[in-house]
């Protein structure tokens, strides 16, 4: 049997359709495939958008920033001194790009200038650290990506 260029050319239309719904199924069913790169309330952190960046020019302002360092029991978030620590009050936020069911939220309430994030609540991977935290009526906003 012959086949002719015109029938060749609507065979190889019709299987590249078919490749390329079979990649659409695929993709919107696979639930390993699924990643939220968009957090809830998306719309209402554009409009304090602004405060934002006052609070992160008021961290990038400070003599000495905060540090985290990735020990045995955790993640630890070291304030810098000269700050009292039962004058800090905020929360800190960690966001897990490929999974919101991570993410989580930790209040921030300080007896000494050390923060433990228990190892326990993390997965190895990438984390946005996010700390926003109040001295003195001033606010701050404190950003990391770390890989644990």
């Amino acid at each position: 049997m012959k086949i002719n260029w015109g029938t060749g050319l609507v065979v190889a239309m019709a299987l590249f359709v078919g490749f390329i719904l079979f990649l659409v199924y695929r993709m919107s069913t696979e639930n390993n495939l699924n990643h939220d790169l968009v957090t809830e309330g998306y719309y209402q952190k554009e409009m304090e958008l602004q405060d934002d960046i006052y609070a992160q020019q008021n961290t990038a302002a400070m003599e000495k920033q905060i540090t985290g360092i990735k020990n045995d029991m955790g993640y630890l978030l070291q304030f810098p001194e000269g700050y009292a620590p039962e004058k800090i009050k905020g929360k800190v936020f960690l966001y897990r790009p490929s999974n919101r069911q991570l993410d989580f939220e930790i209040p921030l309430e300080l007896t000494d200038p050390n923060l433990l994030i228990p190892d326990n609540r993390l997965l190895d991977g990438r984390w946005n650290i996010t700390i926003d935290w109040e001295y003195e009526g001033k606010t701050y906003r404190f950003k990391k990506q770390i890989t644990y």
